[in-house]
């Protein structure tokens, strides 16, 4: 596998959405499946959520394979505006791990316009949480209608927050079109198997 010859798949979304649980359960599951798999985690000061994975993955990925990137300023600087940050990490993955087959790169927690520069995401997750309000998909945004793959997660909290599913369903559809989006718990680990099948046959080809 060539430098930096490796698909990178971009988790984006707002603060409390999910995105640091959806990595969690997303690497497990690709390690299960035979994939080498690297991680960066990007926030504005702080190495809190890169952390959280090197403790989480101890026992499934080299410690070498999960990096924490300090962007200094809005996290969608260092994944939209100069990822250079971000894609010195994937070179240095790759150098040392030519055998990589994905980097997970989540996003700091920002807005509903949060996206990925092309160059740094061949797939771009953008995640939003029922527990936001049941009008979220109506507010669009660039990261709602743009993203690959749009994924409403904390669907067990609809009930405590007063979100009619059936609304956020049509809502998604009407702003997504023909665009795919899935619903998940990360907490249950609903939707987790659907999202994997975007992934694989989307990015991983298989």
């Amino acid at each position: 596998m060539g430098y930096r010859d490796v698909a990178k798949i971009g988790l984006g979304g707002p603060v409390g959405s999910g995105k640091t649980a959806l990595v969690k359960r997303l690497v497990p599951e690709l390690v299960d499946r035979g994939y080498h798999v690297g991680v960066i985690a990007n926030d504005i000061m702080t190495q809190e959520d890169a952390d959280v994975f090197r403790e989480s993955f101890a026992d499934l990925l080299p410690e070498d394979l999960i990096e924490g990137v300090e962007t200094g300023a809005c996290p969608h600087t260092g994944i939209r505006e100069d990822p250079s940050m971000n894609l010195a990490s994937v070179d240095a993955f790759t150098e040392r791990h030519p055998d990589l087959d994905v980097v997970l790169i989540e996003s700091g927690g920002d807005n509903l316009a949060a996206t990925f520069n092309p160059e740094l995401a061949d797939y771009f997750l953008f995640i939003i949480s029922v527990a936001e309000g049941e009008d979220i998909p109506r507010k669009r945004g660039p990261g709602v209608t743009q993203a690959d793959l749009l994924v409403i997660n904390k669907t067990d909290l609809a009930p405590y927050v007063d979100a009619d599913m059936d609304v956020i369903d049509a809502d998604a559809a009407e702003v997504r079109g023909d665009e795919p989006y899935v619903f998940t718990d990360c907490k249950a680990g609903e939707g987790i198997e659907v999202t994997l099948e975007h992934i694989e046959r989307e990015v991983l080809f298989t």
